[in-house]
């Protein structure tokens, strides 16, 4: 049907879009905080991008992306994810030549899977993400933890405990793929087709299935953190010392991979406990290759994304309620034919940065002072013959019913006086 949105997708409605930009703004303030600045990129990519960065054994490239073909026969895809662009953006700009580290966040950005709508995650949702180039210092990755922790808290999620755990390097993985294989050598029969395609080209993603049966099968086997080499065991141990260091309550969870390709040594997840489980409300890691893999240098990479839905469904179950903002603080009402100088005033108080407005709908009096009250408007503001004649307007407080009769040409700073009284 026209008039119904495709499945997956919900509207923000008017209504509701305050909600959202309550949360927003908190964000954006997190993120300033860290000295992290916007980076909007487009909201399709070409499909090799994720293809090479995601990587091609993922649930998201095998199962879940939106590609097609453009009309020059080049396969696009809408965004499954939000680092890769990140990444595209910063190699192709060349900010790989600025002063290191390069800071960035994304907000409200619109993520795109095709999967069986869950509880806060939408086939179009948005995202809330933060990637750090150019640092390999473990400092970075605690505090981009710390940071989502602070404002998840901060907003009311309750509840919360993070996750961490290390998945090595190019260097040390292979060992720990070998060990991988012969543990599931003897259980992959028992496993799911797509698990048994993963088993020779990438097992590690074996361990982030989501079928009961091949979780059942994987929750004995070895842990990355035996074979870890030096260098990503002392980064490990470092990101250790810093979450102690912020008081953050943090565990080791060896079977943190997330379901991305590019994550090298830390992987990391917020999660909180609701009356239906566990939920994951953030999720990150680093990617120290995945610059140079894109073509830009050798670069280290970290970050995390958060879905908004997620977390505006959290604070619901917390009974969080987000102040409304009022949505008219002076409603100009007019008798007759004082339409033109109603419009005038209108224009002057928000010249003034007052939140005005007046009757539209050719309604009487009566119904305009009545229209007002269900806009929740502090003030309002009327002229009627007499006022027109004799230059002044009658305002009057909504709540107190205070009245006070001033020139036209006073009522912006009269009516912020009676707003602030």
């Amino acid at each position: 049907m026209l008039t119904q949105a495709p499945k997956g997708t919900r509207d923000v409605l008017p209504t509701d879009s305050y909600r959202w930009q309550y949360v927003e703004a908190r964000m954006r303030q997190a993120a300033a905080e860290a000295g992290y600045r916007e980076v909007r990129t487009p909201v399709f990519e070409h499909t090799e991008l994720f293809l090479r960065g995601v990587g091609d054994t993922t649930d998201i490239v095998q199962k879940e992306m939106y590609t097609f073909k453009d009309k020059g026969d080049r396969s696009i895809t809408l965004k499954p994810e939000g680092t890769a662009g990140a990444v595209r953006s910063f190699v192709e700009s060349g900010a790989f030549n600025d002063p290191m580290p390069c800071k960035m966040y994304y907000l409200n950005a619109p993520i795109f899977r095709y999967e069986n709508p869950q509880s806060g995650r939408l086939r179009e949702h948005h995202q809330f993400g933060l990637e750090c180039f150019g640092a390999k210092d473990a400092s970075v990755d605690a505090e981009l933890i710390m940071l989502a922790y602070r404002l998840l808290g901060g907003l009311g999620v309750k509840n919360l405990s993070v996750n961490i755990n290390s998945i090595g390097c190019p260097r040390c993985r292979p060992a720990y793929h070998q060990l991988l294989r012969q543990y599931l050598g003897e259980r992959i029969g028992c496993m799911c087709d797509t698990c048994k395609g993963r088993f020779e080209r990438n097992p590690l993603r074996v361990l982030d299935c989501k079928e009961k049966k091949c979780q059942e099968q994987v929750k004995d086997a070895p842990s990355m953190l035996d074979v870890l080499c030096d260098e990503c065991r002392e980064h490990f141990a470092q990101l250790q010392k810093y979450l102690s260091l912020t008081g953050i309550p943090y565990r080791i969870d060896s079977r943190i991979v997330r379901g991305l390709d590019y994550y090298t040594k830390t992987v990391f997840e917020l999660i909180t406990t609701t009356k239906d489980g566990n939920l994951t409300v953030c999720g990150g890691g680093r990617y120290d290759k995945l610059v140079e893999e894109l073509g830009g240098p050798s670069l280290p990479g970290v970050g995390f994304g958060m879905g908004i839905e997620r977390v505006l469904m959290l604070l619901d179950g917390e009974g969080i309620v987000i102040p409304e903002p009022r949505l008219y603080d002076v409603f100009v009402t007019y008798m007759g034919q004082n339409d033109g100088p109603a419009f005038s005033l209108v224009q002057q108080l928000r010249c003034a940065g007052l939140r005005a407005d007046m009757d539209h709908c050719a309604r009487s009096l009566k119904a305009q002072f009545k229209y007002a009250g269900k806009t929740g408007a502090a003030l309002t503001a009327t002229l009627g013959d007499d006022e027109v004649a004799q230059g002044v307007v009658k305002l009057k407080n909504m709540a107190t019913r205070e009245e006070q009769t001033v020139p036209v040409s006073e009522a912006p700073q009269a009516a912020r006086a009676m707003l602030e009284a």
